[in-house]
């Protein structure tokens, strides 16, 4: 019988299904924070060390707000300078993106400042719900999010069925 290696790790059947946390370099779940009167957020303990000392901040689409590693910031902006600049939509879009990024650090609590403009932008009020998406983190207002979240849900199937012809 396999030893166990790490804290996390599970046996099952006899067999090691290896550690319960998230892959490196991965983000997944869904959180609920607040943020300060200083427009102060934590970040989840689980993304810090992903994240490092600092991100970006910019718009999302669909009005909420997206954390990208600088790595990950750095291989998007390559793709958008990538755009073609004579497409209004992708001056559009570029413009959107570029202009609302903000450098961010992680002060010693885990916490981002979230500038005004970002926060009008997205609506976000108080409670915030932070989510893992892969390769970046999405901050949503938490009604807002819950509402997507509610409307999504019950129509998990009919998406589910739209996805099949893309292989999923």
């Amino acid at each position: 019988m396999a030893s166990l290696k790490k804290k996390n790790d599970r046996l099952e059947g006899g067999v090691l299904l290896g550690s319960l946390r998230s892959p490196p370099n991965m983000f997944i779940g869904e959180y609920t924070y607040s943020i300060d009167q200083k427009n102060r957020l934590s970040v989840p303990s689980k993304f810090r060390r992903e994240l490092g000392k600092r991100a970006v901040v910019t718009r999302g689409i669909d009005k909420c707000l997206v954390i990208y590693p600088l790595k990950v910031w750095s291989q998007l902006v390559k793709k958008l300078e990538n755009l073609p600049t004579a497409q209004t939509d992708a001056r559009e879009f570029v413009r959107l993106i570029l202009s609302g990024a903000v450098d961010v650090s992680l002060d010693k609590l885990g916490r981002i400042l979230i500038p005004d403009y970002l926060k009008k932008y997205s609506c976000l009020k108080k409670n915030t719900a932070i989510l893992g998406l892969s390769n970046k983190i999405e901050i949503w207002d938490e009604t807002k999010w819950q509402n997507i979240k509610k409307r999504t849900e019950t129509k998990s199937g009919e998406i589910a069925e739209r996805l099949k012809e893309l292989g999923i």
